[in-house]
């Protein structure tokens, strides 16, 4: 009997284990990532005209695997990061994209974006 509530014990400390871990796993989204999926869009972003398909098709490959809360922020952290040195004819394109793809998010994409929300 008491082998017995020792191996439970011993599950549900690994299973909180495992829990903890993979809570605690980094983001599998890198602003690296961010810009090599994104770097269709630059020129429309900077030039504006006709948004390419190949810069919608990233900008919905990167929303769709941004499916953790650190994703979606470091995806968030790094637009902000690029956008803080652009035009505003730039970041006013750059609002805009996300909707001309089909894709909504909770926030314009803005130098002043708070990631944190």
């Amino acid at each position: 009997m008491a082998r017995s509530g020792m191996i439970k014990a011993t599950y549900i400390v690994l299973i909180a284990v495992l829990i903890a871990v993979a809570a605690a796993a980094p983001p599998k989204i890198t602003c690296g990532k961010v810009t090599s999926t994104l770097a269709p869009c630059f020129e429309y972003v900077l030039s504006g005209g006709q948004v390419p398909m190949s810069c919608c098709v990233g900008v919905m490959s990167l929303y769709k695997e941004a499916s953790t809360s650190a994703d979606r922020r470091n995806v968030c952290v790094c637009l902000k990061s690029i956008t803080s040195s652009a035009s505003p004819g730039a970041i006013n394109n750059a609002k805009g994209l996300p909707g001309k793809c089909g894709v909504s998010i909770p926030y314009e994409i803005t130098p002043k974006i708070d990631c944190n929300k």
